[in-house]
């Protein structure tokens, strides 16, 4: 589990730069560096969205996480203390990353 910083303030499970949603993928399997890892449970947030679970951000989160050549990466979990994942303005999870992302 690490501590989870989110930069990307317009996706659903942002609440204040924390994660609501309780655990997240990163995806990345081939990645070799930052651009090429995103957050893959991203979701825009919309003007309707529901609230339900998305009101209890969580400092400390369960990161899952593809990018195997992450030095960060153990058995696909994310032990990094640390993680930041940015996006500002993403539409899409593509256009999110892994900042921590650290190629082995």
């Amino acid at each position: 589990m690490a501590q989870l910083n989110c930069a990307v303030e317009n996706c659903a499970y942002n609440k204040d730069r924390y994660c609501c949603k309780g655990d997240i993928m990163v995806g990345g399997k081939h990645a070799h560096e930052e651009k090429e890892t995103c957050c893959e449970s991203f979701m825009e947030a919309k003007e309707d969205r529901f609230t339900s679970a998305l009101e209890h951000p969580s400092k400390i989160i369960s990161i899952d996480c593809e990018a195997v050549k992450c030095v960060y990466n153990s058995n696909y979990k994310c032990v990094a203390e640390h993680v930041d994942i940015k996006g500002c303005g993403a539409s899409d999870c593509r256009e999110t990353s892994c900042a921590t992302f650290t190629e082995k």
